[in-house]
């Protein structure tokens, strides 16, 4: 039996793509706990549901004075904890296992009162060190990792391909389309591009679907934006109609420990993308042999370029990003090594 803590529902971005995903292709016992099932722990969220907060608490606090043979922790058990429910899960368990896919660790939180008091940063901290393994989205992660734990494991954030509608029809639309999907919280990075969509909207008349939110918030950039609300069904099926898509990301901290995972997705549904070399994404792109692009004129030439590409040189580059994500980033050519980097096969070391 497995104790599994993650502090969203499925709707969470991170706990579907590390602990939903993984549970459904696995016929292991466990016991699940997702804090609310939700998909964030905005305050606002958890002001509203006072009865359901004390009730997570009451069942991880049982949790960890009850123990457990495994457990498995993604991120962080409680958004009101600084560190101790999480030493407290740990310490009962026989085997315990740390799981991140974000550098939480430099999140020591900006912001609004409510991330001053709780940061990310300590309880991953203490996390890494209280773990008996880690297991790290990325390389950036794990060396990170590495410097508090001597059990560190790298297990990339997965895609399932066949779970994807791939892109057949390479012809480029009229007007072009380009894609964007993410969470409403980085639907921001765009605004990072704003003056080469400008350009390219002025030279082809393209515009961008955004698979996210229905909620206007990117101002006057809004004018050349299309919005669908995000869903399983729309991530699977509605990502082979971009002609191109973007993964824009700054240059920060934080942001050099994503995993990469939009551009993973994109691989799967076969599409060209362009991107911000940060982080994992230099290398998924390097994989993929599409562009990099770091200032307004690389991104606004990339588009350009892929957009006038012949449509089986578009097709080429389509295949062999979902070759790379088939082979090196999804769920079936992972399991085995996820099966044992959580314990319940016998303990590998990711090559």
């Amino acid at each position: 039996m497995i104790h599994v803590v993650t502090p969203y529902g499925r709707r969470g971005p991170s706990s579907r793509v590390r602990v939903f995903e993984w549970l459904d292709r696995t016929s292991f016992d466990h016991v699940l706990s997702s804090y609310l099932a939700h998909s964030n722990s905005s305050p606002a969220h958890l002001l509203r549901h006072p009865v359901a907060v004390l009730n997570a608490e009451r069942r991880l606090r049982r949790m960890a004075t009850e123990g457990s043979e495994l457990l498995w922790l993604h991120r962080e058990a409680s958004p009101l904890s600084r560190g101790a429910l999480e030493r407290k899960l740990f310490a009962g368990a026989s085997f315990a296992v740390y799981d991140f896919d974000d550098a939480l660790h430099v999140d020591w939180g900006t912001g609004g009162l409510y991330r001053r008091l709780a940061p990310k940063a300590p309880k991953a901290h203490l996390a890494v060190r209280s773990a008996d393994r880690v297991v790290a989205g990325n390389a950036v992660l794990a060396d990170w990792a590495s410097q508090h734990n001597d059990d560190v494991v790298i297990i990339p954030s997965c895609v399932s391909p066949a779970s994807y509608r791939q892109k057949t029809d390479y012809a480029v639309g009229d007007p072009p389309r380009l894609g964007w999907i993410g969470s409403p919280d980085n639907e921001a990075f765009l605004l990072l591009l704003e003056p080469s969509l400008r350009e390219v909207h002025r030279r082809t008349g393209a515009r961008l679907t955004l698979v996210g939110t229905s909620r206007p918030r990117l101002g006057d950039l809004e004018s050349i934006i299309d919005r669908m609300p995000w869903s399983e069904a729309a991530q699977y099926d509605r990502l082979s109609e971009f002609d191109v898509a973007l993964a824009p990301l700054p240059d920060d901290p934080y942001s050099r420990g994503k995993c990469g995972y939009r551009l993973l997705q994109y691989g799967a549904a076969a599409v060209p993308a362009v991107g911000s070399p940060v982080g994992v994404n230099e290398r998924i792109l390097d994989e993929f042999g599409m562009p990099a692009a770091e200032d307004d004129r690389d991104w606004t030439e990339a588009i350009l370029d892929l957009l006038a590409r012949p449509a089986d040189a578009r097709e080429a580059l389509g295949r062999t990003a979902l070759t790379v994500v088939e082979r090196g980033y999804s769920y079936d050519a992972w399991q085995p090594r996820w099966e044992d980097a959580v314990g319940v096969g016998a303990p590998v070391r990711t090559p």
